[in-house]
């Protein structure tokens, strides 16, 4: 795994840029900025993809496979921090005295100079800078941004826009959120996670802590998770804003329905507000919330905020519908964490109706499933039907002795509700065993889950045959 050096000095220039992992979803949206300022952009990645086509469409050359011979006359490295030090790209670069940038370093080089608006918490960072993205050109703005899923209404993850405000997804896993000059801070929540990088929860809440009082103008916080009041209660001198179901947030959201598209009344400044978003889960009317502060406290209309809002169509693999067979619904979502894997069954029990809903859980990182086993266990339990376990994807860590998926699996109280399956044509053929016309598959990880999406609509297809 690389670390970003948050000590290491920008070049002046990039020139040509290398992306080694350039599918990836952070690694793609910088690599088309870089091709639309007018930079020379290649790049490899281990399999084809969509983000890879629409890249070689946008004018870069990929290879497919990691070989030095990529690198060819590239003035610049730009890497994931999912690489291996061993990789032959990087290796090259280093041997041959190549400036090798971090992603987040590549994304700062980008923004710089800008009025930057990052987006951080342990949850809802992606939804969050894809609402206030889509607020803001709904408003007639037309802002820079760079998300780490695809927007739904723009079909892209990045653009560099014309407006001086540059809307970022700001990675806490690593640390490179404390790297951007940001002028206002969004902290959705602070929920324990990436203790493999911090240690500590202490630790963790303290890099929280030194990103808000960055932020040069204000910091929007969660008036609702016990991190992020943690957090907002050491800031001295930082104005906050906060935001959620308490009845003292400055924007309170009250009032929320969420048996499909979810809605709710806003309540700002001694007005209330109604709001029908595009898309369902409860946890949605805060992340709105959370957007909407940021948005009115920089001055915009609230009601224009509001019909900005509405705009919103989600972004990719966050509940993103995939297909339709016999009567069966089949989703993926990004949810790799027991609270993010909560909402997104919550989301699912909203719109299953008198169905059930049968989840497939492909755990990442080995040392996420190893102190959070018990807790996944639970949450699948309790909110999904079934549940269908994978093995773990290990991402940027090694594999670690004794730590598959069936940890999850055996912390289930009745060993009935689920399948340890590692085979993944075994896992899909399982689910179509199961699932019945009103059901709903929801497959949830960051990892590689959604690729067994097609395995599943054919043994669905075949069952029905």
């Amino acid at each position: 795994m690389i670390k970003p050096d948050l000590d290491q000095e920008l070049p002046e220039e990039l020139g040509a840029v290398h992306f080694v992992g350039i599918g990836g979803s952070g690694m793609s949206g910088i690599a088309r900025l870089l091709l639309e300022a007018g930079h020379r952009v290649t790049g490899s990645d281990v399999r084809e993809s969509d983000a890879v086509a629409e890249l070689r469409a946008a004018g870069a050359r990929i290879a497919i496979g990691h070989d030095a011979a990529n690198v060819g006359d590239a003035d610049t490295l730009v890497v994931t921090g999912a690489l291996w030090e061993d990789n032959p790209e990087y290796r090259r670069a280093l041997a041959e005295g190549i400036p090798v940038l971090h992603r987040s370093l590549a994304l700062n080089w980008l923004i710089r100079g800008h009025r930057v608006v990052s987006v951080a918490g342990a949850h809802g960072k992606s939804t969050s800078t894809g609402m206030i993205a889509t607020a803001l050109r709904e408003l007639g703005v037309d802002p820079g941004f760079v998300n780490g899923g695809v927007i739904a209404g723009y079909g892209r993850s990045s653009s560099f826009g014309t407006d001086d405000l540059f809307v970022v997804e700001a990675d806490e896993s690593d640390g490179s959120f404390l790297l951007y000059d940001t002028a206002v801070a969004l902290i959705t929540n602070v929920d324990a996670d990436h203790l493999d990088h911090y240690g500590t929860q202490e630790a963790f809440e303290d890099a929280f802590v030194t990103f808000a009082e960055g932020a040069s103008e204000f910091v929007v916080a969660s008036s609702d998770d016990p991190g992020a009041l943690a957090v907002t209660r050491r800031l001295t001198g930082t104005r906050v804003v906060s935001f959620g179901l308490a009845e003292d947030a400055e924007v309170r959201v009250r009032d929320v329905v969420a048996d499909g598209p979810v809605a709710f009344t806003i309540v700002h400044e001694g007005r209330e507000l109604p709001v029908r978003m595009a898309i369902p889960g409860a946890h949605n009317a805060l992340n709105a919330a959370g957007a909407f502060a940021v948005l009115a406290t920089l001055g915009f209309d609230p009601e224009g905020i509001v019909r900005g809002l509405e705009a919103f169509a989600g972004t990719g693999r966050r509940f993103e519908l995939h297909g339709e067979v016999r009567g069966v619904r089949v989703y993926d979502d990004y949810a790799h964490h027991p609270t993010e894997v909560a909402a997104a069954l919550a989301t699912a029990r909203s719109v299953v109706g008198e169905g059930r809903v049968i989840a497939i859980h492909q755990p990442h990182l080995y040392s996420r499933t190893r102190m959070m086993a018990g807790e996944f266990a639970e949450v699948y339990e309790r909110l999904a039907d079934h549940t269908v376990v994978l093995d773990v994807y290990g991402a940027r860590e090694d594999p670690e002795p004794g730590v598959t998926g069936a940890l999850v699996a055996e912390r289930f109280a009745d060993p009935a509700h689920v399948d340890f399956l590692p085979d993944w044509q075994a896992a899909a053929d399982r689910v179509a065993e199961i699932a019945r016309e009103g059901d709903l598959v929801m497959t949830l990880s960051c990892g590689d889950v959604y690729r067994i999406i097609p395995q599943v609509v054919a043994a669905l297809g075949a069952e029905q045959a």
